[in-house]
């Protein structure tokens, strides 16, 4: 039977009993269901007759039907909800049931268990959350819960872990267009400032290209002279000392070794047959 779907679940406490008709300890009589008393036959103050199911108990497994009406008095208040046989109620606690005295050792008479219905029966009695015994209008809505996923079958519990996924994507779906909302905002605000820094861009280009023309690129970015500066300031001199030699050289219009009256060679004043000569050997007033 645990191994049928569950229909209904909950957390119940209970008891025990054993009902053969001996008439000992407080025996009611034989099982109302028409069963014999016997291992697995349960007592429910509401369930209808012939329901199936199993219990839970510090994770062992226990299977069941109801037989039998009860327990009594001790439903009231929805405090005691199940009777369980003694032989079960023993293997639950690890002790042992005295036939004779229809007794379980150990002297703790009740559990917390979990149950699970797997079949209603066709018998006398109430489906659904249970009742106290003879109060069909005080329903124990507490003594049922949504039934754990392991007890589903495969195909429910996929359907179950696929709406979970389904919910996570959803989530992760949300969070991204929000992200995405957030980027484009920034993006927005980015681009009146972008627009602005090319704007000055070129003024500032401009201004740079104009120190740099205006530098003769004689300085580095440093401000160190580079090295096409160092060759400039080097030749400018050089190009001063030869015009200052051609300045005042002897006046071109002799050509070398040509003789003259004073003997002097090179050093001789020209004679006139070179024009710009005779302009420079005027201005120097020679």
């Amino acid at each position: 039977m645990s191994n049928d779907t569950p229909i209904q679940y909950g957390e119940v406490t209970a008891t025990y009993f054993w009902d053969d008709g001996s008439g000992i300890n407080g025996d009611t009589g034989m099982p109302a269901g028409g069963e014999p008393m016997q291992k697995g036959l349960f007592s429910s103050p509401s369930w209808p007759l012939g329901t199936e199911g199993f219990i839970v108990h510090e994770g062992e497994e226990y299977e069941f039907f109801i037989g039998d009406r009860g327990p009594g008095v001790p439903s009231e208040n929805c405090d005691v909800l199940l009777d369980i046989d003694g032989k079960t109620f023993a293997d639950m606690m690890g002790e042992s049931f005295d036939e004779n005295s229809l007794v379980v050792s150990g002297g703790n008479g009740h559990a917390e268990v979990e149950y699970f219905i797997t079949k209603w029966g066709d018998g006398n009695g109430t489906e659904g959350a249970p009742h106290p015994f003879n109060q069909s209008g005080n329903k124990c809505e507490n003594a049922v819960s949504d039934i754990p996923a392991k007890y589903l079958p495969e195909e429910k519990a996929e359907k179950e872990e696929k709406k979970d996924e389904e919910k996570k994507e959803e989530k992760k779906e949300e969070s991204k267009d929000a992200s995405d909302e957030t980027s484009e905002e920034e993006q927005q605000d980015e681009a009146p400032a972008a627009a602005e820094q090319e704007d000055q861009d070129p003024g500032v280009t401009a201004e740079t290209a104009a120190n740099d023309l205006s530098g003769f690129g004689l300085t580095g970015a440093e401000g160190t002279p580079s090295a096409a500066g160092l060759l400039t300031l080097a030749i400018i001199p050089a190009i001063l000392i030869a015009m200052f030699f051609a300045w005042t050289r002897r006046p071109s219009g002799a050509h070398a070794g040509a003789e003259d009256e004073g003997g002097k060679g090179l050093m001789a004043e020209s004679d006139g047959r070179h024009g710009i000569a005779t302009l420079f050997d005027k201005l120097l007033g020679r």
